[in-house]
Parts: structure tokens; C-alpha cells; sequence
């Protein structure tokens, strides 16, 4: 089985599955600087918003490697996480892991411990990550049913979260005890994570699934031949409120429409108990004029893309923590569960 590891501190330096070259090429970038991390992230090379925020978090470490006074070891630290988060503003993954890296730089009463605190928060993300995966995969397999087919869009498995992945962590959990399941992923336009990587995830863990085009998810629920649809997602509000991939909005409403339960699955660290709205990230019209080498539309026509869009609370059946199912009304059920910390990212 391939290693599909997103991101790993090695050496000294933090390497990074180049997620642009799947599935057809396994490919590592070893990052020495904090503009390569950055620049990994804002061009897709690692994403998926846990395995961002843990890129981020090992960003800061390696700005002060080398670092020797404690003075400029902070003005690193700030400089580096000033950058980080200009990358990409929608996933909360990413504020949160330099939110906790930074805070335990502000802690070190000298460049050694801050160097090594620093790293070592790091590396307790990441772990945090994994266990966290785990817990919620198992948590979330109790809503998938034996024989059930299930719909999700994007990526959310291992590729996207550096552990054992969120909504597909789910549809995983839910094969490994034994339900018999089938899968419908969605290509995922305009980069094709749905394709290119969740396809892959599948057929690595032997999962009988099928790829379909965006445009074909609600023909295939009319025809009744999905039973619950799954998704992750980059940033929850306080009261339920989603964002994650364009075209998840879409499949919430044709979910509702036809009765079938919808699903988001992500870890505590997605959630935003202070913000009111979500930034949502535009991002280049070329993606959607263009795939890699290969030009589909005129030169002259411009296109909209947005990375991400968001789903009200009210179309969402269930969201899968880690600690616990939530369940409507959203509101009280994240207060309840998750608690006030979340705001601190703590």
C-alpha cells in the first residue's frame, strides 16, 4: 500500500506529499523555509484543512531551527505565521495549529526552549490529529448501515487530514467492521480531488466505488441509489453553519430534497465559536479555464471561482466530532459538547 502520508518533519525540514502529481506520480517536496511551506499550501501541493493547519504548524518550527536568541526567535515566529496565514483564510485548521504553536513560543523564557516547545507542539498536533481521526471514523461509522451506498465530495480521507481522514475516515471505518457499502465520489471540479485522490484512497483500501461527475448527484439520488451523503469540512460556525467545497451547498439542498440523510464530518479544531460569517477563498480563473497543460475554454472568457461555499445548519443532518454526534439544534449541541475553548482554539 502506497504512503500517502500528507506531511512529515524529516531531517529537520518538513516533507510534503505533492498531492498535485497524484494519482499518478508519488512525489515529496522537502521544504527548508517557511515561504516553500507557504507556497506549498496556496498552490494545493498539501491541502485539505487538517493537514494544512498541520503544515502551518511545523512551519513555525522551522523558522527558528537555527534561531539562538530568544528575541529574534519571536520576530521569526511572528513573521513566519504572518505569512502562513495569508495562504489560504477559509480553513480553520490553519489559524488554530499557529494559534497553538505561537502561543507555546510566547511561553519559552529562552531561544533553546522555544526551539524545542515550539517542535513539540508541533508533533502533539499532528498525533492529535491522528487519535482524533480515529475516534471520529468510528463514531461516524454507527450512521453508515450495512449495504448502504454513500455519496461525498471532495477529499477527506488521509490525504487531507494527516491522520485517518474525516468523512472518508467514516466510510472507511464503516468497511474495516465488516458493512458491506459501496461509494459514489464526485470528481470534484474544477482540480478534481474527488478523481484524483479520493478515488485513489478507495482503491487502496479496497472500497467497491464509483466516480461520477458533480452534475450527476442528484439524478443518482432520484433514482435512489443513495442512502447518505458525507462530506468534510474547512470551518463550522457556532450554530452549524459549513463552509467546505464548492458544490457541497448543492448536494445539502438535493439531499434534502429527496430525503436522504447529510452528513459533515470534521474534528474539534474546525470549529469557529467566535466568527459570524466565513471568508470565503476565491481563487485563480485559470483553474477553471484550464486543467495542467490543457486549455478548455477561450482566452478571452472569464469564469468565477470560488473555493468554497457554505451550508446553512438546517440542511445538515448530523455533524461528526470526535467527542460526540451533534445533532440539531446546533447551537446548544457544539456549546455542550465541544465547550467555550473551542473559541481559543484550546
Amino acid at each position: 500500500m502506497q504512503d500517502l502520508a500528507p506531511v512529515k518533519w524529516k531531517d529537520d525540514a518538513v516533507e510534503i506529499l505533492d498531492q498535485r502529481a497524484l494519482p499518478f506520480r508519488v512525489e515529496r517536496l522537502r521544504c527548508t523555509s517557511v515561504s516553500q511551506v507557504a507556497e506549498a499550501i496556496r498552490t494545493l501541493a498539501v491541502r485539505g484543512a487538517p493537514a494544512i493547519g498541520i503544515a502551518a504548524a511545523y512551519a513555525i518550527a522551522l523558522s527558528v531551527r537555527d534561531c539562538a536568541d530568544l528575541r529574534e526567535c519571536l520576530e521569526r515566529v511572528d513573521a513566519a505565521a504572518s505569512l502562513i496565514r495569508s495562504t489560504r483564510p477559509t480553513a480553520r485548521n490553519l489559524f488554530w495549529a499557529l494559534e497553538r504553536v505561537v502561543a507555546a513560543a510566547r511561553r519559552a523564557r529562552n531561544a533553546k526552549e522555544l526551539t524545542e516547545s515550539v517542535l513539540e507542539e508541533a508533533r502533539r498536533i499532528h498525533d492529535e490529529e491522528i487519535q482524533m481521526d480515529k475516534k471520529l471514523a468510528k463514531l461516524g461509522s454507527e450512521l453508515i448501515e450495512d449495504g448502504y451506498s454513500v455519496l461525498t465530495h471532495c477529499n477527506t480521507g488521509e490525504l487531507a487530514t494527516g491522520g485517518y481522514g474525516s468523512a472518508l475516515g467514516v466510510i472507511k471505518a464503516a468497511w474495516e467492521a465488516g458493512k458491506r457499502i459501496s461509494v459514489y465520489a464526485t470528481e470534484t471540479r474544477p482540480l478534481l480531488q474527488g478523481a484524483r485522490l479520493t478515488m485513489l484512497e478507495l482503491l487502496n483500501a479496497g472500497i467497491p466505488a464509483k466516480l461520477i461527475v458533480d452534475s450527476a448527484s442528484g439524478y443518482l439520488m432520484k433514482l435512489g441509489q443513495v442512502n447518505a451523503v458525507i462530506v468534510g469540512a474547512d470551518r463550522i460556525l457556532a450554530d452549524g453553519t459549513t463552509a467546505n467545497k464548492i458544490g457541497t451547498y448543492t448536494l445539502a439542498l438535493l439531499a434534502n430534497h429527496h430525503g436522504i440523510p447529510f452528513y459533515v464530518a470534521a474534528p474539534y479544531s474546525t470549529f469557529d465559536l467566535e466568527s459570524k460569517e466565513i471568508a470565503i477563498e476565491f481563487r485563480s480563473e485559470d483553474e477553471v479555464k484550464r486543467f495542467r497543460d490543457l486549455q478548455v475554454a477561450h482566452d478571452q472568457a472569464r469564469s468565477w471561482n470560488p473555493a468554497f461555499d457554505v451550508t446553512p445548519p438546517h440542511l445538515i443532518t448530523g455533524i461528526v466530532t470526535e467527542r460526540g454526534i451533534l445533532r440539531p439544534p446546533y447551537t446548544s449541541a457544539i456549546r455542550s459538547t465541544l465547550g467555550n475553548g473551542m473559541a481559543n482554539g484550546v
